[in-house]
């Protein structure tokens, strides 16, 4: 129920109904106006207009916020240790029965808000956030530590805890799944969190995020966007109070086709591993690595697919890519897409923007051909429905192709030779690497990258020691002697 004093709005979705919403921050179990009084506009990415405003925290509410956190956090934490495990499985199953019944309008909310289809916001993202939910809630009562038999006269044994107040900075292309992504694992585990969204601001600044990678009291920080700002949390972390950090940060994906593979269905793969949310994905498959022996049939099939996808509201049924989701952000990927062309790359198809479909942000889908080594579109991630294709002669050379990105975040492997891709999934340098598929993944299976594509993994049961502290505890059984009562003889 929402109380008279706290700050609500009207807002207009895309499908032309109104919902009366919450814009304040939560704190303390109440949703408040931010101390300063700020506030940020709400932009419909399809039709390029403000659609309401939002409240801008800064660092005197981070403040406030993880005063609150902390508050709970040691006031519950007795009582809410694991013994009560089964209550706090039933609230997050609680939370998912929410989701669950109101499915429609938050699938309308997260695509008008980001501009993302609605199909794909009703199908996949909302219940994702359901999913997820419940999967963590069944971990709850499954957190253990180990007894060790191998310290003579005492009984050794771990606990595992809670490591305190998180701070989570979620970024703007997944806010609806990547929230209880987030926040699940600690939430189970008994942590007081803050959750923030990056929006599609220009960096962390003098925002939210920065103000709780800097604060003293949080223990720690996961953050979800690109290198530069993880760079700027690690820096923070290490500045103030050396927090725990996890970043799941940017990637430059290869998707590689030999030429033993099926070309009709790895092109139909390639196709969703560029196209799923626009290409506003960190595993987007933007470097499409062909075998020779296949290049021009597959370069065909994939450039006459792209050619299909109809661009347009992301409410109609019939529309399969959407807007970007911020002028800005399609600025930057406009930026790209001609210094590409700058550099030698010709385009097979794509590559301008739309113009009669009103004031949205929307761009052709964009394939890059004899693209050649050092040109940014191959280095850089642009976060768009931008691909480019490069061939390879053997696997040799293609684990070279690949491997030549300073990111590790995912890759795919198209063959139906099963030692070739025993072979590839070792040698590629990724987090995850798909066999015959792409963007396929489950909140049960770990995710995370190699080199500069961040640290830590998310998801599965490899995320709970993000959240956890083991605790070493040695206890005496009554025979083993003090150094001084051994010296005495006693």
């Amino acid at each position: 129920m929402t109380k008279s004093n706290e700050p609500t709005v009207s807002l207009e979705l895309g499908n032309g109904k109104t919902v009366n919403l919450h814009h304040g921050m939560f704190i303390n179990n109440e949703f408040v106006p931010s101390k300063a009084g700020k506030k940020l506009e709400v932009y419909n990415p399809a039709k390029g207009k403000v659609i309401g405003e939002i409240y801008q925290g800064d660092a005197d509410d981070v403040d406030a916020a993880v005063k609150a956190a902390r508050t709970a956090y040691e006031a519950n934490n007795r009582a809410w240790g694991f013994g009560f495990a089964g209550q706090r499985a039933k609230l997050l199953n609680k939370l998912a029965d929410l989701v669950e019944a109101n499915l429609d309008e938050l699938a309308a909310l997260e695509a008008t808000d980001t501009g993302k289809l609605f199909s794909d916001a009703k199908t996949k993202d909302i219940p994702g956030v359901i999913t997820t939910l419940r999967y963590y809630a069944g971990w709850a009562d499954k957190i253990m530590g180990h007894t060790y038999n191998s310290v003579p006269g005492a009984h050794a044994y771990t606990k595992l805890e809670p490591v305190g107040v998180c701070g989570q900075i979620i970024p703007w292309n997944f806010p609806a799944p990547l929230s209880p992504l987030s926040a699940s694992p600690s939430w189970f585990v008994r942590l007081a969190s803050l959750l923030e969204s990056s929006t599609s601001s220009p960096g962390l600044g003098h925002t939210a995020g920065q103000a709780i990678a800097d604060h003293m009291d949080v223990d720690k920080v996961a953050f979800t966007g690109s290198g530069a700002v993880g760079r700027k949390i690690l820096k923070a972390a290490a500045d103030s109070n050396l927090k725990r950090v996890t970043l799941e940060l940017g990637g430059k994906s290869p998707n590689i086709i030999f030429d033993d593979a099926n070309v009709k269905e790895a092109a139909e793969w390639a196709l969703f591993g560029i196209e799923m949310n626009v290409g506003q994905v960190c595993v987007a498959g933007s470097r499409i690595l062909v075998q020779e022996g296949i290049a021009d049939e597959f370069t065909r099939e994939f450039v006459n697919l792209m050619k299909g996808i109809k661009v347009g509201d992301p409410f109609d049924p019939s529309t399969t890519q959407g807007p970007l989701q911020s002028e800005g952000h399609f600025g930057k990927v406009k930026d790209w897409i001609k210094r590409a062309v700058e550099e030698g790359a010709e385009l097979a198809t794509g590559g301008d923007e739309i113009k009669d479909l009103g004031d949205g942000y929307y761009l052709r889908p964009t394939v890059f051909t004899n693209v050649k080594p050092g040109n940014s579109v191959l280095a850089n991630e642009v976060f768009g429905p931008v691909v480019s294709i490069q061939t390879f002669k053997d696997e040799e050379e293609a684990i070279k192709i690949a491997n030549d990105t300073t990111y590790g975040l995912a890759s795919a492997v198209f063959s139906h030779n099963n030692e070739r891709l025993m072979r590839m999934n070792t040698a590629i340098r990724a987090g995850t690497v798909w066999n015959n598929l792409y963007n396929y993944t489950s909140p049960t299976v770990p995710f995370g990258g190699f080199k500069q594509s961040g640290i830590g993994r998310e998801n599965g049961e490899a995320v709970l020691l993000n959240y956890l502290e083991t605790k070493a505890i040695i206890a005496n059984t009554g025979v083993i002697r003090s150094p001084m009562a051994v010296a005495a003889g006693r």
